[in-house]
């Protein structure tokens, strides 16, 4: 760790900074499956699906507005957490970098609701891939869905030791990058009159309907009511990012961790331009706000923007590809969730904040224990079978997205605490495989936006109250804190000092992570290199 200008350490009397050892040490994960890991859990139903309930709801450009601000926050979120991550590439990312840098009860609190998050966004793709396949079958929804969830489950528990885990997370995410770059191709081929009906749109649905839309809640007033349509798509806007932070939570199985993950981070900006805002902004030239199939509410596989212009623009036989390209990209996403919280259980397994037992590994060192535990969530998508599984879906997209916006707020508590306690030990961040010179006002932009995003994620219960809406979207607000207040009045928790910071137990040095640099060579391995 001299390279980074610490010194050794007394041991501290903390018993919350325990050492946390590296999962994996001899399976570790290439920079490549790394980061198609990370890109499959940005890539699933949410980015798909969710741009057509975006448009809808909020017109063209207040979907474009919506995704822009929240993809604003998520990448401030993980450029936060990769200064951290390149400090410190160890197990239990983010929850642990809460309890060792700011408070062992904020630890706790995040890494519980983020466990339980992570938990249910397997379910919450799973049954985005279900009802994508009720476009060819309605009938056997158990038998697709018990399919979907033994496939996902069978990958984390025997296929992480670089062998199945790796093909599988690559060969899926590789699809799924070809058909977003596809589908925004063949949007702009639709929108310059190259479809087979020949009709030049430009941005005729930008003037009629209108850039915006609203949800109905305040017709009297047209300009709140397309306000309030901006809002509602925040949800829709940040469960397709949820799951950037999985890079990071992978660092300790990531060959060369702190190299890697600084360039993930940093080719993040480009994912958001080109993967989210170019994809929303195709998607809002080629569909209008006010599609019958968009306003119908009948399947989200009828949702996508991009299936309702093929069809409209004559394409016959693409929107079919284009389905089993979301079921895909649904796999790929509930795969990487899967193995997310997972470990997220692992690290709490490690601080004594969960059984130990979850610290269980084999000798490929997968938390075989955490593993199968978390497993077990991916079934409650069988719900779908008897609630409904747009019900479902949407309950479940609550959940998950309120908890991400809580760890978004952790990770940029603790850097703002971390870039504290650096710069009071006169640790020199720059010196770090990964810094940002715009911190930390990146972290108190995503930390202010992040508390406006759970506050009014649910405001629309307000005009028509109705209980399931209610607890969906502020259940895990008193959850929270009651879990915040239960560990540090049990355990007298306090917040850290920034002298009393720990920035070198636990933490392996350069020499013990870092190996020789394989640089790309010839034009399409540097192609690759910007894109994954």
């Amino acid at each position: 760790m001299e390279a980074y200008g610490l010194q050794d350490r007394r041991k501290s009397n903390n018993a919350t900074h325990v050492e946390v050892l590296q999962v994996g040490s001899s399976g570790h994960l290439p920079l490549d499956v790394a980061s198609m890991d990370h890109i499959a859990g940005v890539l699933g139903t949410g980015l798909f699906l969710g741009t057509g309930e975006a448009i809808r709801t909020a017109g063209p450009l207040g979907a474009l507005i919506a995704f822009a601000l929240v993809g604003s926050v998520a990448y401030a979120s993980l450029c936060s957490l990769g200064e951290m991550t390149s400090l410190a590439p160890i197990s239990g990312s983010f929850p642990h970098f809460a309890s060792r840098w700011v408070d062992p009860a904020l630890g706790f609190a995040v890494s519980d609701l983020r466990s339980y998050s992570s938990w249910l966004s397997v379910p919450v793709e799973i049954t985005g891939a279900q009802i994508l396949i009720s476009l060819w079958d309605s009938h056997h929804a158990a038998v697709y869905t018990v399919v979907v969830c033994i496939l996902i489950c069978a990958t984390n528990i025997f296929g992480v030791c670089k062998l199945v885990f790796c093909q599988c997370t690559s060969n899926s995410t590789c699809l799924s990058v070809i058909m977003i770059a596809g589908l925004i191709i063949v949007g702009l081929v639709i929108d310059l009159g190259g479809a087979p009906n020949h009709q030049r749109l430009g941005f005729q649905y930008w003037n009629n309907p209108g850039v915006f839309a609203g949800p109905g809640l305040e017709p009297r007033y047209p300009a709140l009511d397309n306000f309030l349509g901006i809002l509602s798509v925040i949800t829709q806007a940040a469960f397709a990012y949820q799951g950037m932070e999985i890079v990071a939570v992978a660092a300790s199985e990531t060959e060369n961790p702190r190299r890697n993950i600084a360039k993930a981070i940093r080719r993040v900006f480009y994912r958001i331009l080109i993967f989210y805002i170019l994809g929303v902004f195709i998607a809002g030239l080629i569909v209008p706000s006010n599609n019958a199939d968009l306003l119908m509410g009948t399947g989200f596989s009828a949702k996508s923007p991009f299936v309702i212009a093929m069809q409209v623009s004559g394409i016959r036989v693409l929107p079919t590809v284009v389905n089993a390209g979301f079921i895909t990209s649904a796999f790929s996403a509930g795969n990487s969730f899967l193995f997310c919280s997972s470990r997220i259980l692992y690290g709490l397994a490690l601080r004594k904040q969960a059984p130990r037992f979850f610290t269980i590994c084999t000798k490929k060192g997968v938390p075989i224990a955490a593993v199968l535990f978390s497993s077990a969530f991916a079934f409650l998508s069988l719900m779908n079978v008897s609630s409904g599984a747009e019900t479902v879906f949407n309950w479940f997209q609550h959940l998950v997205v309120i908890g991400g916006f809580f760890g978004w707020l952790s990770i940029n508590i603790t850097y703002i605490h971390f870039h504290r306690g650096l710069k009071y030990q006169g640790i020199d961040r720059r010196k770090l495989h990964y810094w940002n010179p715009l911190q930390p006002w990146l972290s108190v932009w995503g930390l202010i936006w992040c508390m406006i995003f759970i506050l009014i994620n649910g405001y629309s219960v307000f005009w028509d109250f109705n209980a399931s809406g209610f607890l969906t979207s502020y259940l895990n607000i008193p959850l929270f804190f009651g879990l915040y207040l239960f560990w540090k009045i049990t355990r007298c928790t306090v917040i850290w000092k920034p002298d009393e910071m720990d920035f070198v137990r636990g933490i392996p040095s350069l020499e013990e992570t870092e190996g020789p640099e394989i640089r790309p060579k010839g034009f399409w391995q540097h192609v690759a290199a910007v894109l994954f």
